[in-house]
C-alpha cells in the first residue's frame, strides 16, 4: 500500500514532538528548549537541598511552577499528537482499534509517556495530598529520565534491557548464588576467628558483595589461609560473572543499534515519494542496500563536474545545493543525487554539508538494478527528476 501524506496541525505537531527524524527549525528549537528546561529543573531540585541556597527558595519555586506548566502542556500536546498515524503504521494490539483513540491509548501506557506523567504527577498530588517534601524532591529528580526521549543511546539501552531480560535475570541469578555461597563459606571458615565480621551469613554478605564486585574496601578481610584462598577464587569468579553480563549486554546493544539503523533507513526510504508505493518488503530490500556515512559541517559531499556514483538520503542535518539562480537547502527525509545517475552525466551541482550530517548512500549499481526491476519505480524517479530539473531543485 502506498504511504499516505498527512497534513494539518496534528501531523505537524507529531513530526515536531514524536518523529525520530524531525524537520529542522521548529523541532530543533522545541526539543532543545525542553532539554534545557529538564536540566535546569533537575539542577534546581538538587541545589534546593543545599542550605547555602535556601535564600533562593522563591527562584526554585518559580522554576518548579514554570516547569510543571510546560511539562503539562507538553504531555497534553503529545497525547493529542499520538492520534496521528505514522507514515507507515505497524499493527496495533488486537484489543486496541486502529483509530486515533487506539493510538492514544497505546501511547498512554508506553514507557516514555509514563515518564512524562511521572514528571508532573507529584506536583498535583502534593496539592491535594499530604506528601513528604523530601519524597517529592526525589520524584522531581526522576524528571531527568525525560532526557531518554532525546538520547537515542539511552532509549536503545532500555530496549536492550527489555529484550535481554532473560539473560540479564540469569546473570543476576548466577551472581546471587555466588554471593550466597561465598558468604556461607566465609561464615563457616572465618566465623570463629572474626565473630564481629562473620558472625552470620547476612553479616558475611557485605564481604561477599565487596569481593565479587572487585571493590574490596578492606574493612572486612579473611585472615586464615583457607579464607584467603576462598577469597581469591571468589574474586576471579566475580570477574567472570561481570564479563558474562557485559558480553550479553554489549552484543545485544550492538544488535539493537543495527536494528534501529535499519528501521530508520526503512523509514527514510518510505518517505521518498518515488518509493512510497512500494510494499514493505521491497522497501526493506532497498534499506538493506544503503550505506551509512557521517560528514562534518562544511564538508563537500559532491562537486559539480565529478562522476556521479551514488544517490543520497539525508538522515540528519542540512545540506546546500549550489545551483542557479539560488542555492537550495535540503534537510532530513530529503534526497539528492539521482538526476545525474538517471542521465548518466556528471554532477550538475556542488553539495555542501551545512551542519554535521548523517547520510544514507545508495550506490549506482544498486540504483540501476532497482530501476530495471521495477518500471513503476523508474517512472516515478524519472518524473521527480524532471520536475527538479525544471527548477524545483537540482542534482
Amino acid at each position: 500500500m502506498a504511504g499516505r501524506k498527512h497534513h494539518g496541525p496534528r501531523a505537524w505537531l507529531y513530526r515536531i514532538l514524536e518523529d525520530e527524524t524531525p524537520p529542522p527549525g521548529w523541532a530543533t528549537a522545541v526539543r532543545g528548549g525542553l532539554v534545557a528546561l529538564i536540566i535546569i529543573n533537575v539542577a534546581a531540585a538538587t541545589f534546593e537541598t543545599v542550605s547555602q541556597f535556601r535564600d533562593l527558595s522563591p527562584l526554585f519555586v518559580g522554576i518548579e511552577q514554570v516547569s510543571v506548566m510546560v511539562f503539562t502542556v507538553e504531555y497534553l500536546l503529545r497525547l493529542w499528537a499520538a492520534g496521528e498515524p505514522p507514515h507507515r503504521e505497524g499493527p496495533l494490539p488486537p484489543q486496541l482499534p486502529a483509530t486515533a483513540l487506539g493510538r492514544r491509548l497505546r501511547w498512554i501506557v508506553s514507557p516514555l509517556a509514563l515518564i512524562d506523567l511521572l514528571a508532573i504527577l507529584p506536583f498535583y498530588l502534593a496539592a491535594v495530598l499530604p506528601v513528604d517534601l523530601r519524597m517529592l524532591r526525589v520524584f522531581r529528580l526522576l524528571r531527568i529520565l525525560k532526557l531518554s526521549r532525546y538520547s537515542p543511546a539511552l532509549a536503545t539501552l532500555g530496549r536492550v534491557l527489555v529484550a535481554e531480560s532473560r539473560a540479564v535475570l540469569a546473570s543476576l541469578l548466577v551472581m546471587a548464588v555466588l554471593l550466597l555461597v561465598a558468604a556461607s563459606l566465609m561464615f563457616w571458615i572465618e566465623g570463629r576467628v572474626q565473630p564481629e565480621a562473620f558472625s552470620s551469613i547476612p553479616m558475611a554478605l557485605w564481604w561477599a558483595v565487596s569481593t565479587v564486585s572487585t571493590v574490596g574496601y578492606g574493612d572486612v578481610v579473611p585472615v586464615t589461609a583457607l579464607g584467603k584462598l576462598v577469597g581469591g577464587v571468589v574474586m576471579l569468579l566475580g570477574i567472570g560473572v561481570f564479563v558474562l553480563w557485559t558480553s550479553v549486554l554489549a552484543s545485544a546493544f550492538a544488535a539493537e543499534m543495527r536494528r534501529r539503523d535499519f528501521v530508520v533507513s526503512w523509514t527514510m526510504v518510505a518517505r521518498v515519494p518515488a518509493f512510497s508505493h512500494l510494499p514493505a518488503d521491497r522497501i526493506a530490500e532497498i534499506a538493506d542496500l544503503l550505506q551509512s556515512e557521517s560528514v562534518p559541517a562544511r564538508y563537500t559531499i559532491t562537486r559539480r563536474g565529478e562522476t556521479a556514483n551514488s544517490m543520497y538520503f539525508i538522515l540528519s542535518g542540512e545540506v546546500e545545493l549550489d545551483i542557479h539562480p539560488e542555492p537550495v537547502r535540503l534537510g532530513p527525509g530529503q534526497s539528492f543525487g539521482e538526476i545525474a545517475l538517471l542521465q548518466g552525466s556528471d554532477r550538475t551541482a556542488t553539495v555542501t554539508a551545512l551542519t554535521d550530517c548523517r547520510l544514507l548512500v545508495l550506490p549506482m549499481a544498486s540504483f540501476h538494478n532497482l530501476l530495471d526491476s521495477d518500471p513503476r519505480l523508474r517512472a516515478a524517479i524519472v518524473n521527480s527528476a524532471e520536475r527538479r530539473a525544471r527548477g524545483d531543485t537540482a542534482d
